[in-house]
């Protein structure tokens, strides 16, 4: 790939960007420099195609109390590893809880989106220069977040980035230590040498 490709890949707000597949405006804002939609929606397939059963994941004959901290320290590290996808996704699904449950939140994350867009279409007019320096991607997003902060702060974003972070702690935490390994994994940690 050359040099050029590559930099119409790595910059989705130039004006080369047209050539590439169309990602919509709002899948341009979303996405960091060097994050393609491709390269986002590779990292969900690969999450969701390594995802356990549902039906196995919260079936209520596999989970027990642990005989002491050693057996919980196996299980805990043992589950994460086995239904890490199932846990990406309980948090997804906690912080999309949290925010659609918010409508102050909601409203936050819109102006911080319409702030974002106004500042990338003055930086298409002319380049944005703040004190004779120019703005780079990750400025703009600083200023942003700057002109959303108080609407962030009233709509209590701060309790909410807790709660989740909480809430995923508590579930993904008792999940883990809660349930028993596989017939497969204890297997495996009776043949470790001591």
């Amino acid at each position: 790939m050359s040099a050029e490709m590559e930099g119409k890949i790595a910059d989705p707000f130039s004006a080369e960007g047209e050539d590439q597949p169309a990602t919509g405006v709002l899948g341009r804002l979303w996405l960091p420099r060097g994050l393609s939609a491709k390269v986002a929606k590779e990292w969900l397939d690969r999450r969701r195609k390594s995802i356990r059963p549902w039906a196995a994941f919260v079936d209520q004959r596999k989970f027990s109390k642990p005989r002491n901290f050693g057996e919980l320290c196996q299980r805990v590290v043992r589950n994460l590893d086995t239904y890490h996808s199932n846990y990406t996704f309980i948090f997804l699904a906690l912080i999309l809880y949290c925010i659609i449950s918010s409508p102050l939140l909601l409203i936050a994350l819109a102006v911080f989106v319409g702030a974002f867009y106004i500042i990338h279409l003055k930086s298409q007019e002319s380049k944005l220069t703040v004190f004779g320096r120019e703005l780079t991607h990750g400025h703009q997003l600083g200023l942003a977040g700057a002109v959303s902060l108080p609407v962030f702060w009233l709509a209590g974003a701060g309790a909410a980035v807790f709660w989740v972070l909480g809430a995923t702690l508590a579930v993904i935490g008792s999940h883990a230590a809660f349930r028993e390994l596989e017939s497969s994994d204890m297997e495996e940690l009776l043949m470790e040498p001591v």
